[in-house]
């Protein structure tokens, strides 16, 4: 048994998905979340940039003495250099491998849809992984960089403009033929809804924070360092802006889940 906290980060709050599912699975571990709230969006970003930002971020978990890290951020994850990943304290793992497995299981047209932010789309980490995964798959992808903003700013229940982005971004991507189409954001599960009746019934839609948080639950089963609890893990947050208006921002993203302490700190020192 192994009670010390898992890490989950990601450039905001999009990562509170994965941390809403993981809650459910996981209901005896303690959770530390930091979401970059200052800095956030990551997608827009250089890559060296993005790579500072994570080594900060990855410094502080540490600093939480926690036993396994999770980067709940699409970004992040195709960025942050596997060989260093590999040199961590602590097991780690990102939000790619799972979704690209679960969309290669998934498709049937072999043309797989990837919506991300820029430096996703740019990384091409999904289509490596799928290609591998799926020979003959045809890749679709598209950057949809105002989808991070408009759901840290709750516009995800139909709003006008939200739609109308949706429509922007997903047309050529919808009207490739796609059966398959990996959200490649953490925050975008917030959309799943919208997209989903843009893109219609024939296409199945892919969370990578839910697939990463079931994966997790498997590797601390797999590695020994689970809790051994079934109950009374606890939740901390960490953001590196203002806490104000958390509350509301974390109820949209983790619903019944929601709750537990909210904290400021200074990520640039780390």
């Amino acid at each position: 048994m192994d009670t010390r906290p898992i890490g989950v980060f990601d450039s905001g709050l999009g990562g509170l998905t994965a941390v809403r599912q993981l809650r459910r699975l996981l209901p005896g571990e303690d959770i530390v979340y930091f979401g970059d709230t200052g800095r956030v969006p990551y997608g827009s970003r250089g890559h060296d940039v993005i790579v500072r930002y994570a080594q900060q971020d990855i410094r502080f978990l540490l600093s939480q003495n926690v036993k396994f890290i999770m980067a709940a951020c699409g970004t992040v994850s195709s960025t942050y250099p596997s060989a260093e990943a590999a040199q961590l304290p602590v097991p780690y793992t990102g939000v790619i491998g799972a979704a690209a497995r679960a969309a290669a299981a998934a498709t049937k047209n072999k043309r797989i849809g990837v919506i991300g932010t820029a430096a996703t789309i740019r990384s091409g980490s999904y289509a490596t992984q799928l290609k591998d995964l799926v020979p003959g798959v045809q890749i679709f992808a598209r950057a949809c960089p105002l989808f991070v903003p408009l759901v840290e700013n709750g516009y995800v229940n139909g709003d006008k403009v939200t739609q109308l982005m949706i429509e922007e971004y997903l047309t050529p991507v919808r009207d490739s033929g796609i059966d398959t189409l990996i959200l490649g954001c953490t925050h975008y599960p917030l959309l799943k809804k919208m997209i989903g009746n843009f893109v219609g019934d024939s296409v199945t839609l892919i969370d990578p924070g839910k697939l990463t948080a079931i994966a997790t639950a498997t590797a601390l089963d797999d590695l020994g360092i689970s809790s051994g609890r079934s109950t009374g893990g606890t939740t901390r947050f960490f953001v590196s802006d203002t806490p104000d208006g958390f509350a509301k921002q974390e109820r949209l993203f983790m619903g019944s889940e929601a709750g537990g302490p909210v904290e400021q700190i200074a990520i640039e020192t780390y």
